[in-house]
């Protein structure tokens, strides 16, 4: 039997995914909070790592089944356009030209941030004190781009940018003296803060500088895998509005409400339209929890790398943040 020419390209990341058994994901390997590859336990861990769990436990059942590719800056695009990996949850900003030019399709937003600038205590109190400075930062991202830009327009001469290969080694720069100034997104930067041998003599200024919608990101063009990715992230934000979470889910489980014995595949096919399991939600909620409860685990006030969500963007809509699902129905 003759295959159709383009038979195989068109064929969905969901397919091969499903057929392989795990997930490969593309994440961070050096950046406290967000992606960190720990030494101790030799296992990848964060907020961008738990939505790797998410997609392999609505799949698979297990959030286990994931082979993680560390990805720098400047490869993470190329790696999701060759297919070396499935998916990449990787604190990357959405942008227009990220989205039109670079063969990619972003998912939905699961942190906002914003560019600022760390600095040794006493270095400065604001950015305008940083006329003549030297701005540490990584290479191939929107930080590098903004930070020039900033200068650019500012018309600081006497300012400077020097570029590294990742985080780890632009604070390593930054604390050895190299530059006057760590640029990177402020949730970074309070990572990186608080790894430091003496976290209590580096300050984050005030200003921010960007916007930085941060979203995992798929292959261009394949609706399927991205609708289905989509979804399971869209799950754990509608599942913190409704109050689910993973030690009341079986409780939960019982409800006569239409609308939560859908979301939860109860009854109607949501999850078999997209794909997907039909108790999907569930499995993600029994294996990372709702929204809420992967923030608070790596960013809550009793985790290193405390960013007080409340009065924010990454707030749920009722209480005046960008956290938003749209309806399971």
């Amino acid at each position: 039997m003759l295959t159709r020419p383009g038979a195989l390209a068109q064929q969905s990341r969901l397919d091969v995914v499903k057929g392989r058994g795990k997930l490969v994901c593309g994440v961070n390997a050096v950046l406290p909070g967000f992606g960190f590859l720990d030494q101790k336990t030799g296992k990848y861990t964060g907020f961008d790592v738990e939505f790797c769990r998410a997609v392999a436990a609505a799949l698979f059942g297990d959030p286990d089944k994931v082979d993680y590719v560390p990805l720098d800056a400047r490869v993470r695009f190329q790696a999701v356009q060759n297919g070396e990996v499935d998916v990449a949850f990787r604190n990357t900003t959405v942008t227009a030209n990220r989205d039109g030019a670079l063969g990619v399709d972003f998912l939905p937003v699961t942190f906002y941030d914003g560019q600022g600038v760390m600095v040794k205590k006493g270095r400065a109190n604001s950015l305008r004190e940083l006329q003549d400075a030297t701005f540490c930062t990584t290479q191939g991202t929107t930080n590098e781009k903004n930070i020039t830009d900033y200068i650019r327009a500012q018309r600081w001469r006497g300012a400077k940018v020097l570029t590294f290969e990742d985080g780890a080694k632009v604070m390593n720069a930054f604390l050895q003296g190299r530059c006057d100034a760590f640029t990177a997104d402020k949730s970074q930067l309070v990572g990186y803060r608080a790894t430091a041998p003496k976290p209590e003599e580096l300050v984050i200024l005030k200003e921010t500088i960007s916007k930085e919608p941060l979203a995992g990101f798929v292959r261009q063009n394949d609706s399927r895998w991205r609708d289905a990715l989509s979804w399971i992230v869209y799950a754990t934000i509608q599942a913190e509005e409704y109050g689910i979470t993973q030690k009341n889910l079986d409780q939960f489980l019982k409800s006569e409400v239409p609308e939560i014995r859908r979301f939860l595949g109860l009854e109607g096919t949501l999850g078999q339209d997209l794909g997907l399991p039909r108790d999907f939600v569930v499995r993600v909620l029994r294996a990372v929890g709702n929204y809420g409860e992967i923030y608070d685990r790596f960013f809550g006030a009793k985790s290193p790398f405390y960013i007080p969500r409340t009065g924010t963007l990454n707030a749920l809509q009722r209480y005046g943040g960008l956290m938003y699902s749209p309806p399971f129905r």
